[in-house]
């Protein structure tokens, strides 16, 4: 059986380095035009071909999103692109406007296409109808039930992929004009302002209603990682991380988590307890709750902020490990948040298991003794008797 295929978002170069190190078996990117993260730092053309260079030297795939709704002016130089894209030999991009779909075919251009989330698709007829068209992937809506995926991907035969984690829309996977209504940044080409998650007052005949708390319409983020192994074996062929606009401490943790959870899945040693441990690290790293959504039932009042929320900023990421001297087992790392001797902290990685500590004497880069890290990206050293490599990531322990 083919294994699953764990798909990461990246908004910049190093995002997508940490994202195939912690274990993603490949990554969506956007362009500087096209993608419906505008206001992620995203790739310029030259660092698509680095990016694609990067994933094929490691066996891995790079998949590129044009998946704006296109107006008349967008089209200007999008042939141009699209053989850019070919030329970089990206290994499919992600679209949501049947007219790029038709121009690649017209074009005979070498590129595998994957219908985006944004095109809503959530029944057998228009799967079948898009397959029909030469796609090869389709990203269901993330309104979907488990049911309804089965359906679709016995009923097909197209490969089916759905998102696992991450922010969902209150809209239909996208499809919202809030943002165009209240800021004139158009959420379906890459500007959305998240109106869903802005607070309204509470008015009654014009009259603001005192002591109530405001109103939000914001939905809470998808979690499935109690339904990683119905996933699996309903025959999704890749689980897809939304958030290219996030941390590298987010994307190595989130990705590392399923990637550690998958494995264990196929290899039959995937236990209760080891569920419960992933789900406590997932949950520590976001800074809003999560539900399974449509995955397992109609979502109802639970899976969402209706009545205000509280997003709590995470301050478990401490540091990024850039070096270890085994000859004096010294670790040196930027520290990212604070601190100090004595913290119960733990370090995890790609090359190690995750294993805790507590913090020892600290010394600057001058290897003065400091009382506190308390500077963010100040180089930080201290003696650890267990080897760790760059780019491990160093946390607060995770109990």
């Amino acid at each position: 059986m083919k294994k699953v295929e764990l798909l990461a978002p990246a908004g910049d170069i190093e995002k997508l380095k940490f994202a195939y190190l912690y274990g993603a078996d490949a990554v969506y990117i956007g362009g500087k035009n096209y993608s419906l993260r505008a206001n992620a730092k995203n790739f310029s053309n030259d660092e698509i071909k680095e990016a694609a260079c990067i994933a094929h030297s490691l066996g891995k795939k790079l998949y590129v999103t044009v998946n704006i709704t296109f107006h008349n002016e967008d089209y200007q130089g999008l042939l141009e692109y699209l053989k850019e894209l070919e030329k970089y030999k990206v290994d499919a991009i992600i679209v949501s406007d049947m007219a790029v779909v038709d121009l690649v075919n017209q074009e005979k251009l070498n590129l595998k296409i994957h219908i985006s989330t944004q095109m809503s698709n959530a029944n057998i007829e228009s799967v079948s109808f898009l397959k029909d068209q030469g796609v090869e992937r389709v990203v269901l809506a993330r309104e979907c039930s488990k049911e309804n995926i089965k359906e679709i991907i016995e009923k097909t035969g197209v490969e089916i992929e759905c998102f696992l984690h991450g922010a969902m829309c209150s809209s239909y996977s996208g499809r919202c004009v809030l943002s165009n209504y209240f800021t004139k940044r158009d959420a379906n080409r890459g500007g959305c302002a998240q109106i869903c998650r802005w607070c309204f007052e509470l008015e009654k005949e014009n009259q603001k209603k005192s002591n109530e708390t405001e109103f939000t319409m914001s939905s809470k983020d998808l979690s499935l990682i109690n339904s990683l192994k119905e996933m699996i074996e309903i025959g999704i062929t890749s689980l897809k991380v939304e958030g290219r606009m996030r941390s590298n401490y987010y994307i190595a943790t989130v990705i590392s988590t399923y990637r550690e959870a998958i494995d264990h899945i196929y290899k039959n040693t995937y236990t209760k307890s080891l569920q419960e441990y992933y789900q406590k690290v997932l949950n520590r790293v976001a800074n809003r709750e999560s539900t399974d959504q449509f995955f397992n039932t109609f979502p109802g009042v639970e899976a969402q902020y209706y009545l205000g929320r509280q997003e709590v900023s995470n301050q478990d990421f401490l540091g990024i490990v850039l070096d270890y001297d085994k000859k004096e087992k010294l670790v040196t790392l930027t520290q990212r948040n604070y601190f100090k001797p004595e913290d119960e902290v733990e370090m995890f990685g790609p090359n190690i298991q995750a294993f805790s500590f507590k913090v020892p004497k600290i010394y600057n880069e001058e290897m003065k003794e400091v009382e506190v890290a308390r500077h963010p990206q100040e180089v930080i050293k201290f003696y650890l008797d267990k080897e760790v490599y760059p780019n491990d990531i160093m946390r607060i322990k995770i109990k």
